[in-house]
C-alpha cells in the first residue's frame, strides 16, 4: 500500500522531536495548490484559461492566463495559512510581506508559480518550483531579507510537474521523495522513494539554437558529449523540452545534464537567463540531495549570496561527474 504525502511527512517529522509541524503544514499547503493547478491544467483546453493575458511581467515576458491563476492561488493560500511571512514570486516585481494576525509566519517562500508556461498551449509538461527558508529578519513582519538567502540555507525545496501524471518532488535535506497524484482519490501517493541520479549519464539538455552565442568552453563541451569520445563511448542523447522542470525531472530519473549557460545573444542577460531564487537554487538543493550537482560553471549554485530578488545566473545541473566535467572545460578555456 502506498503512503500518502501526509503519512510520509509525519514520518519524516518524527525524526525531529522539537519540530512544531509548521513546515509539514506548509508542504501540505503547496500540495493542495498543486492539486488545484493540476485540475486547471487538465481542463485548459476546455476552459478559457489558455493563452496570454496581454500583460508583461517583471521578467519582460508575456503573462499567460495560467501563470496569473497559479500565482494568485499560491498567494491566497500562503496569506491565509499564517505560516508564511514573505512570498517572492517570479511574476511579481517585489516580494509580498504578509501582515501577521498575531504570530508572524516562520517561513519565506520563493516560487516560480508556473515554469515552462510557453508550453501550455501545446500541451507539454509544465511545473511549479518552490524554495523555503526560515524567517531571519527581526521584528514581527517579514522583509525581503528573508527571501534573499543562500540556497544552502533552504529548509525545503521542490517542484510540481503537470504532465501525463502530476507529481510532487521535494526534499527537506533528508533525501528526495516523489509523489504521484492519484486523481481518483485526490491524494499524492509516495511513488519514488530516495530518488537519486543514475550513475550513468546519457542525456544532455540544451537549446542548441544558441550554439553561435556560447563561449568556447560550452561549444567544446557540447561537441564532446556528442562524440564517441564521451564517457559512454557513444554520443549522448539530445533531449530538450524547453520547460526546466520537465527537463530536470527526466534527467533525474534517466541520468542527464541540463545546461543553460550565459551567452551573448541578449546583452541584458549576459549573466544568465534563469532566476537564482525561483529556479536554480531550489533545483540545486534537490540535485545535491539526489547525488548530483548544480553550478554556474565556476561556482556552486547553493553558495551564491543573492543580491536582488530577480537575480539571474547560468545553470548547469545534473549528474555530478558531468557538471564537474563542464567546469573543467570552463577552467581550460577561461584560464
Amino acid at each position: 500500500m502506498y503512503l500518502t504525502i501526509e503519512q510520509h511527512i509525519i514520518q519524516q517529522q518524527r525524526k525531529f522531536p522539537d519540530s512544531t509541524g509548521d513546515l509539514s503544514d506548509l508542504l501540505y499547503d503547496i500540495a493542495l495548490a498543486g492539486k488545484m493547478i493540476s485540475k486547471e491544467v487538465n481542463h485548459a483546453g476546455l476552459a478559457d484559461i489558455l493563452g496570454a493575458t496581454g500583460s508583461i511581467n517583471v521578467q519582460a515576458e508575456e503573462v499567460q492566463k495560467l501563470d496569473l491563476f497559479a500565482n494568485s492561488l499560491f498567494l491566497q493560500i500562503f496569506e491565509k495559512s499564517g505560516r508564511v511571512c514573505t512570498f517572492g514570486s517570479e511574476e511579481d516585481e517585489k516580494c509580498v510581506c504578509f501582515e501577521p494576525d498575531q504570530v508572524p509566519g516562520k517561513y519565506a517562500v520563493n516560487l516560480d508559480p508556473l515554469d515552462g508556461s510557453s508550453n501550455i498551449d501545446v500541451n507539454l509538461a509544465i511545473g511549479s518550483i518552490f524554495s523555503i527558508h526560515k524567517k531571519i529578519s527581526a521584528g514581527i513582519k517579514g522583509t525581503e531579507q528573508d527571501c534573499l538567502q543562500k540556497g544552502s540555507k533552504q529548509v525545503a525545496a521542490g517542484y510540481l510537474i503537470y504532465g501525463s501524471s502530476t507529481m510532487l518532488v521535494y526534499t527537506t535535506g533528508q533525501g528526495v521523495f516523489g509523489f504521484t497524484l492519484d486523481q481518483g482519490i485526490g491524494e499524492f501517493l509516495l511513488s519514488h522513494e530516495q530518488m537519486t541520479f543514475p550513475d550513468r549519464c546519457t542525456i544532455y539538455s540544451i537549446n542548441e539554437s544558441n550554439f553561435n552565442f556560447w563561449d568556447r568552453a560550452t561549444q567544446e563541451y557540447v561537441q564532446y558529449v556528442k562524440s564517441v569520445d564521451s564517457p559512454t563511448g557513444r554520443p549522448f542523447n539530445a533531449r530538450y523540452v524547453g520547460s526546466l522542470v520537465a527537463d530536470f525531472h527526466r534527467n533525474l530519473i534517466k541520468g542527464g545534464i541540463f545546461l543553460y549557460p550565459s551567452d551573448h545573444k541578449d546583452p541584458k542577460k549576459k549573466s544568465g537567463k534563469l532566476r537564482l531564487l525561483f529556479e536554480a537554487s531550489p533545483l540545486a538543493l534537490i540535485a545535491e540531495q539526489a547525488g548530483g550537482h548544480a553550478s554556474t560553471g565556476t561556482e556552486a549554485i547553493l553558495d551564491i549570496q543573492p543580491s536582488i530578488l530577480h537575480q539571474r545566473v547560468p545553470l548547469i545541473i545534473g549528474n555530478k561527474d558531468e557538471v564537474l566535467r563542464y567546469e573543467g572545460f570552463v577552467k581550460k578555456y577561461r584560464g
